[in-house]
């Protein structure tokens, strides 16, 4: 089974997470957060990945940052040896007025790439500048190249709606296993 769970206990946050990668997209989601939880919910959604997170701390920053740390921590234990994935995943998805696409490589070598083309300061209740570390921090602790970009859009919420939907079905492309491969996607044998 593609599952794991993760627990990290700072002293400035409290987050439990746990993913079964062939799921179906139910989620339940409790960061505090409104914003970060409409955003988690939908990439649950979207990736069928099942996601549950607990998470509060002191402060938002602090709590969107440690989500992002035990989700990627999560989804690469669950992973195993990646023996058999896709590895690589793309989308683009339009949502209203905008249009994202993201890529995603399950390379072991984190990497992030993000333009969402935000123009206020904050979405909802949260800091554009989370939306942002999210995304990074989850890259860097899921150990992936992570590739997010907004084309054009007139509405913030809808822009980073689009990307955390196109980043979503990268990650059900990358993650799922291909039934032709018996081993690691990569000519060196390894990730």
């Amino acid at each position: 089974m593609r599952e794991a769970e993760y627990y990290r206990k700072t002293s400035e946050t409290e987050v439990k997470v746990r993913v079964k990668l062939d799921g179906s997209g139910m989620a339940d989601i409790q960061t505090g957060i409104s914003f970060l939880n409409h955003m988690l919910k939908s990439l649950s959604t979207h990736s069928l990945i099942d996601i549950f997170i607990e998470a509060s701390g002191d402060l938002s920053h602090h709590v969107a940052e440690d989500v992002a740390i035990c989700l990627g921590e999560a989804i690469r234990r669950a992973l195993g040896d990646v023996a058999g994935i896709r590895r690589f995943g793309y989308a683009i998805v339009p949502m209203d007025c905008s249009l994202a696409f993201a890529a995603v490589d399950i390379s072991n070598r984190p990497y992030s790439k993000i333009d969402l083309k935000i123009e206020g300061k904050r979405i909802e209740d949260m800091p554009c500048e989370d939306i942002y570390h999210f995304l990074e921090t989850l890259a860097n602790s899921l150990r992936a190249n992570i590739h997010v970009w907004v084309e054009y859009g007139l509405n913030d919420h809808h822009k980073v709606e689009a990307s955390f939907k196109a980043l979503a079905l990268s990650l059900r492309q990358a993650l799922s296993l291909d039934p032709l491969r018996s081993g690691v996607a990569s000519s060196k044998g390894v990730l």
